[in-house]
């Protein structure tokens, strides 16, 4: 059954958990044990985007397309978050993003790969009614830190991903 009830953001989860890739050691280290970021707080703007880059096929003379053909699917997206403590940094360089202490044990050019899991829950309704969203294979694309003169700073990280899951929850 869909869940047809509106959420807000300000209900949702976001969490990072590990998987079975070797790049997926490197990120629970980095979320589990250095940075204890499991759960991600103080997330602001979670923006998760499937692209399947349609194409448009039209026969000369002719104004109206004659067929749309589906092409690549991307899934990208972006987090913003304003706590700056290198955790989203590690995730994105992995051995580069900092100094810690079992470094060595990976290749220099490891990138951390993990899962990113929006859990959307309305708290109002009783019962668990909200959705969930699973992003696999996840890996930072991109990121930067924005410092305003007169608002809070900002770092905020771009991904991209392999797989996208939803569950609805009852």
């Amino acid at each position: 059954m869909a869940n047809n009830f509106p959420l807000r953001g300000s209900s949702a989860v976001l969490q990072l958990a590990t998987n079975t890739f070797p790049g997926g050691v490197l990120a629970g280290q980095i979320f589990n044990e250095e940075y204890n970021i499991a759960t991600v707080g103080r997330v602001t703007g979670v923006e998760i985007r499937v692209n399947t880059d349609l194409e448009v096929f039209h026969e000369i003379g002719t104004r109206e397309p004659q067929d749309v053909v589906p092409g690549n699917i991307n899934i990208s997206g972006r987090v913003d978050r304003a706590f700056i403590n290198g955790a989203l940094l590690r995730l994105l360089m992995g051995r580069l993003g900092g100094a810690g202490a079992n470094e060595d044990n990976f290749p220099l050019e490891l990138q951390p790969i993990f899962n990113m899991i929006l859990d959307m829950t309305d708290i109002r309704q009783a019962g668990t009614i909200g959705t969930k969203l699973t992003v696999s294979s996840v890996r930072f694309d991109d990121w930067a830190v924005v410092v305003p003169e007169d608002d809070f700073i900002m770092e905020n990280v771009t991904f991209k991903a392999i797989r996208i899951t939803r569950e609805e929850k009852q």
